[in-house]
Formats: C-alpha cells, structure tokens, sequence
C-alpha cells in the first residue's frame, strides 16, 4: 500500500470520527434539550418573642420546645422580689393618701367644733357687754356730764367686741364646715395618683407571669430555670402556625410578567408533592443583594426580587424552613 492511500486512509477515519461526535452531539441536544432552570424557597412563619417588662429570677417554665399553646396559656413564671416592694410602698401611699381625703371630707373634730362655738358664745357676750356701757356713757354725754373722750374710748371698745364676734363666727363656720372645696380636690387627687401608683405596680406583677398572648408553637426556649432575665429579654419564642408562607429570591429575568395576585405551582421536596401559591408581596433586594452582570456582553445588569407567597389551601405538616422549588 502506497503512502498516499495511508494518508487518505487515516484522513478518512478521522473525518468519520469527527462526524460520529457531531452527530452524538446533536442528538443529545435535541433528545436531552436545555436544562430546567430551578427557583428555590423555603418556608416561613411570623413569630413573636415572649418577654418581661420587669427583670427577675425564672421560677418555672411550664412550657417545652415543640408545645402548641394557645392564647392565655402560662408559658412561664418570674420572681421579682423588687417589684413587691414597690407594692408595699405604693399601698402604703395609698392608705394615706385615703386617710387624708377622709380627714378633709369630715372637717374638724367635734372638740374644735364645740370649742369655736364656746369662742363665739364668748365674744358675743363681751359685745352685748360693751354694747350696753356704750350706751349709758353716750347718754351721759348726751346729758353733758361725761366728756367726749371717754365716750370715744366706750365706741371704740363696742366696734372690737363687734369685730371679736365676726372672727369668733368664722373661726366657728369653718371648723363646722371642714375644709376647703379646694383642698377637698386637692387630697382627692392625691388618692387617684396613689391608685395609679399601684396599678402601675400591678402591671409589674402581672408581668412576672408570662402567658401566650396568640397561639402557636413554641420554637426555642433561651434561658433555664433559676436564671436571671433583664426587662425585655427574650424567654422564648413562639411560631404562629395559621400564618405560613413562602419566601423565594428570583432574579428578574426569571420573573417572566409574574406580578402580585399571580398564582403558580410550588414542589416541596420534604412530601414530594405539589402545592398552589399565590404572590402577595414583590420587592427588589436592592444594590447589597444578590445580582447578575451582564454588561461584559454589552447587556444590563439584572436584579433580584424578594418574592413571597402563601398557599392556597392549607397544607397538612407543612413546616418553617421546608424547601419550595419553583421549575421553568
């Protein structure tokens, strides 16, 4: 065999090599196509944080991580012994402040009352006294045997009598009367500001036994019994069941016209079924989050939405951060 039919020979083989992968190559395009691009989500719930507005000592935590509650249940109970000091005092306010109130509603004792009356009675005999020498000096006057002076001096004492049983009767009406309309109000202000004081104190109370305020379950529990907890320290939280939904970040060119009230089909891996969703809330991540560029190929830069959603009819043992896949 010449070289010439060697050339041609293996020029050939090579030749049929190259079409045999051309053509594997364009039947597993077309037989396997393009590969479905997939959105992934997960699943998520509201929750709400159990917490105190007063510190204390954890007594007891009658609840355990994975327990359904519901609303008004006892999840946990605090000792505040500072706050029941403060109900000592603010008691205490209050039964004087009460006793001050009593005391101006009632007036004087009857002793002062029956002492003012003695001070009139008193005065008013000295008056009807300086009255009647008033009158015999001013008739000796009259008749010329008693000079001007001592006249004078008889008026004078008569006006003072008079101006003794004026004081004697007002010293007299106020101690029948009590106090003051002003000072009425006044201590009666001073009981409603008691009162505040001690509910204020009650709602602290209130606080060292913790109920749910909604029902859900109980996702995690912080601190143990016999721990200290600060105001507003997290004791536990509490996952709102009834309020599920599903949260998926979609770049824009995968969004294809999806907009609010659009309804789509959603996998969940963990049952290996299908559920129906409906959007209600579409937002950009914004410049921080995830994104795409594309300017290299003289294009745009795409963005990516926060898309959420929650199922149409509810889904049996659906649980918080499940996955939920979205296929093209």
């Amino acid at each position: 065999m010449s070289a010439k039919t060697q050339h041609n020979n293996i020029l050939l083989a090579i030749i049929g090599f190259v079409a045999v992968i051309v053509i594997v190559a364009v039947i597993g395009f077309f037989a396997l196509g393009r590969e479905p691009e997939i959105i992934q989500g997960q699943v998520e719930v509201s929750e709400y944080r159990v917490s105190s507005k007063v510190p204390g000592r954890i007594l007891e935590i009658r609840v355990k991580e994975g327990d359904y509650v519901k609303a008004g249940d006892t999840l946990a109970i605090l000792d505040a012994p500072d706050v029941k000091a403060k109900m000592a005092q603010a008691q205490s306010a209050e039964n004087a402040a009460a006793a001050m109130e009593e005391m101006a509603k009632n007036g004087a004792r009857q002793e002062q009352i029956r002492g003012a009356y003695q001070v009139l009675q008193q005065t008013k005999a000295g008056l009807e006294i300086a009255e009647k020498s008033y009158n015999r000096v001013q008739r000796l006057f009259d008749e010329g045997v008693m000079s001007a002076q001592k006249r004078d001096e008889a008026f004078a004492n008569y006006k003072a009598s008079e101006a003794q049983v004026k004081a004697a009767q007002s010293q007299y009406d106020m101690a029948r009367n009590g106090a003051r309309q002003e000072e009425k109000m006044a201590a009666a202000a001073q009981v409603n500001r008691a009162k505040g004081a001690v509910q204020e104190v009650n709602s602290y109370i209130n606080e060292t036994v913790q109920i749910a305020q909604m029902e859900g379950e109980v996702s995690d529990v912080y601190p143990k019994v016999g721990e200290l907890v600060g105001t507003g320290s997290p004791i536990m939280t509490i996952s709102i069941m009834n309020d599920m939904w599903g949260t998926f970040n979609i770049r824009e060119d995968q969004l294809k016209g999806m907009k609010v009230g659009d309804m789509f089909t959603a996998f969940v891996p963990a049952y290996n079924k299908e559920i129906k969703m409906k959007v209600y809330y579409m937002k950009d991540e914004g410049s921080y989050a995830v994104w795409k560029a594309t300017k290299a190929s003289g294009q745009y830069d795409l963005k990516t939405f926060e898309v959420k959603a929650r199922p149409v009819e509810h889904v049996e043992n659906l649980r918080p951060g499940m996955s939920l896949v979205i296929r093209d």
